[in-house]
């Protein structure tokens, strides 16, 4: 017996407003449903600079799904970090929506006691990156712009890059701000849109700064600022890196194909095949952690299936007359 039409608009309502309730919980917007990034009360204390060799003094605690936290770890490996500070994984705890640590650290189960441990108000939201003093219990910065600074300046054990090269600055910060804003937020600009003109306007300007990076990199490449790898290089990458799996199908970034744009596709061939890049890109924690977590966007919580991400970013680019 098929279900009358009037019971089907009703629900459809009903579920409609339950929709923006939750989408409330979740993302603000503004009065035309433009996403909206909440502003966090970040933490940072300068560190030491005479103790910065000192291993056992500084963590840096990151998330394998979080892009956030992901470009703090490519800085940590590509700089070489390993022996002048630590690295510890949090997983999260979609039950209990924390981050949690695999095995106690400093007494703490999950990465909100720590910060309550010290001495964070209870209302701070525990966030990663966070670079951890141990030997004082503080922790340094929670801010994944100014961490990535830190690090870039952070004493390495042997010959390390240097991300932000003398004379490259302004043109380092032109290419931060642009990906900062119209690609890493971007995407979430797409998905968290409450309307459609949201929606349209969020996707345009996405594709449209995706074409100024193609351009620029098919003129200067191989890297944004041209012969060298720097931080924008770091900014752009792990949102990249989750195109496919992630904000295509759950956010809606599909106006274009990636391969579409090939100088972008084979600049993350390029930054996916630097040594221990690969090790930072985990696909089943990066597509479970979206799918299982943003209950708005994906209410059944099926997580799907994807190819293997290391024959995904290094297949070549389609043939366009396939497509014709």
């Amino acid at each position: 017996m098929p279900v009358p039409a009037t019971i089907v608009r009703m629900a459809r309502h009903l579920w409609y407003w339950q929709w923006k309730i939750l989408m409330t919980g979740l993302a603000p917007a503004d009065k035309d449903g433009n996403y909206v990034r909440p502003k966090a009360n970040f933490l940072q204390i300068s560190p030491q600079t005479a103790h910065l060799e000192e291993k056992s003094r500084y963590t840096l605690i990151v998330g394998r799904s979080c892009p956030w936290a992901h470009r703090a770890w490519l800085v940590w490996i590509i700089r070489n970090l390993r022996e002048t500070i630590n690295v510890i994984i949090v997983e999260p705890d979609r039950k209990r929506g924390k981050w949690r640590f695999v095995t106690p650290f400093n007494g703490c189960r999950d990465l909100y006691d720590l910060y309550l441990l010290c001495g964070s108000p209870k209302s701070q939201r525990a966030t990663v990156p966070v670079i951890f003093n141990q030997k004082e219990m503080t922790i340094i910065c929670n801010e994944s712009a100014q961490i990535i600074e830190l690090l870039n300046n952070w004493p390495a054990s042997m010959e390390s890059p240097e991300l932000m090269p003398f004379g490259y600055q302004k043109t380092i910060e032109k290419w931060r701000e642009l990906v900062q804003f119209d690609i890493n937020d971007g995407v979430y600009k797409c998905g968290f849109a409450r309307q459609q003109s949201a929606y349209t306007k969020a996707s345009a300007t996405l594709f449209e700064a995706l074409g100024i990076m193609e351009e620029n990199l098919n003129k200067n490449g191989p890297w944004l600022c041209g012969p060298h790898l720097t931080l924008s290089d770091i900014c752009l990458f792990p949102t990249l890196i989750r195109w496919e799996l992630v904000y295509a199908p759950l956010f809606n970034c599909n106006r274009q194909l990636l391969w579409q744009f090939p100088s972008i596709w084979q600049w993350r061939q390029r930054f996916f095949s630097l040594p221990g890049v690969a090790d930072t890109c985990d696909s089943e924690a990066m597509v479970s952690d979206y799918f299982g977590s943003l209950f708005p966007l994906n209410p059944s919580r099926i997580v799907p299936d994807n190819p293997s991400l290391a024959s995904l970013v290094l297949s070549l680019i389609p043939d366009p007359r396939h497509y014709e």
